[in-house]
């Protein structure tokens, strides 16, 4: 990937020289007065292809290098700040609990509107700076949901919301602005639904459209330069809400081969596979993120582990009739679990289950039902693991009564 790149920019660069007798004579500054929005200056786009691409990829240092040159060269614009702060943000994706990078984040999206608000009120072109302030106020946005700061994310996304109708109808943005239509389109329709309590906020806003908002965001993943990787990580969010694991499976399968150490997106290609069985290769991603944990990769820890584990543990009881080995796996996706303080989570209830089972297939009844009582006290009461871990206690019990009755 990395020499594609390269290649690229390599011939860029030569297409660029080619067209002046000098380079000197064609510096960077000249080059950007042929542009009135930055966004659109190839050459920022070249210099910012493969920081961005390292950036996915989990190469913070390396984009760091990278994002700190542009800020050099372009210190009163806003995307350097803004490129900063989206590496602070994917820190934060593999694990949305953890909130060691927020104050950076937060440091990086507030520098960025600052700069954008001095560029809005000087600039007679508002579009470039309105779109960086929608931009970073939507990101805010994000974090503060994420935080269920809902009063700060309802403001976040209102400011967001008004700069990116500022920018509507600038043709070379297009792409990028379908990205905050897309994403309100879907969400202002399905939080609601999901979420009564925030109606009242919501009330304040426009109505949205689910179907609409996908198709948008789909536009955004095929055409989108800046935006394209974010729209892609929400699209795969949206697919598994709307049950169409076909669909995301293929998007996860295309954006770990393109970032195959991006967790997230190996995390979410282990689990379509495993959805759409595909069992090979759910296999295969699973044990690579066990062991990117264990070697301490960037990005890689609990809540990936956890996926990754019960994926192993699943398999070797259900297909492998491996019982040690799932049960090894079942006790690390409850260490997992444990570590993120997900205890009341799927996985963590189903791997209880799984280790019942086990144990009862061994006749281990008295460990069985340790098992199940404590998938029973922590399952959602209305789901379908608290219905099986009921069920599989009442029939031990009744196992127990007639095996006494029986002596």
């Amino acid at each position: 990937m990395k020499i594609i790149i390269n290649t690229i920019i390599f011939c860029c660069l030569t297409v660029i020289s080619i067209q002046n007798t000098s380079a000197q004579l064609y510096s960077s500054a000249e080059l950007d007065k042929n542009y009135d929005m930055i966004l659109k200056n190839p050459s920022v786009q070249i210099e910012s292809t493969e920081a961005i691409n390292m950036l996915y990829n989990y190469q913070f240092h390396e984009a760091d290098a990278e994002f700190r040159w542009l800020k050099y060269r372009y210190p009163k614009h806003p995307m350097p700040h803004f490129l900063m702060g989206l590496a602070e943000w994917w820190k934060i994706v593999p694990n949305t609990d953890n909130e060691a990078y927020d104050k950076t984040f937060l440091a990086q999206m507030d520098s960025t509107i600052n700069l954008a608000e001095e560029l809005y009120d000087k600039e007679k072109n508002k579009v470039e700076p309105a779109f960086f302030l929608a931009a970073a106020y939507a990101f805010k946005g994000r974090l503060y949901a994420e935080r269920e700061s809902w009063t700060k994310a309802a403001f976040a996304g209102k400011k967001s919301l008004k700069y990116f109708e500022q920018c509507k109808g600038n043709g070379d943005l297009t792409p990028e602005l379908l990205f905050g239509d897309g994403l309100y389109n879907y969400y202002a329709e399905w939080v609601p639904k999901e979420y009564p309590i925030l109606k009242p906020i919501l009330a304040l806003f426009p109505k949205g459209n689910k179907k609409l908002g996908e198709q948008q965001l789909e536009k955004v993943g095929n055409n989108a330069f800046y935006t394209r990787v974010e729209a892609r990580y929400f699209l795969l969010q949206i697919y598994s809400i709307e049950n169409e694991y076909n669909k995301a499976y293929e998007m996860a399968k295309y954006m770990w081969q393109t970032y195959p150490n991006n967790p997230y997106f190996e995390r979410y290609f282990c689990r379509t596979a495993f959805v759409t069985g595909k069992m090979g290769e759910a296999e295969r991603a699973a044990q690579n993120i066990i062991d990117k944990i264990s070697k301490g990769m960037p990005g890689y820890e609990g809540v990936s582990g956890r996926n990754a584990a019960y994926v192993l543990a699943y398999y070797n009881m259900n297909y492998h009739r491996n019982y040690d080995l799932a049960s090894q796996y079942y006790k690390k996706a409850i260490d997992y679990s444990t570590q993120t303080n997900s205890m009341n989570a799927g996985y963590y209830v189903s791997s209880l289950i799984g280790l019942g089972k086990i144990a009862e297939n061994k006749k281990d009844y008295d460990e069985a039902l340790k098992y199940y009582k404590l998938a029973d006290d922590r399952a959602d009461k209305k789901s379908s693991q608290h219905k099986e871990a009921k069920t599989a206690i009442a029939n031990l019990k009744k196992m127990k009564r007639d095996q006494r009755r029986k002596r």
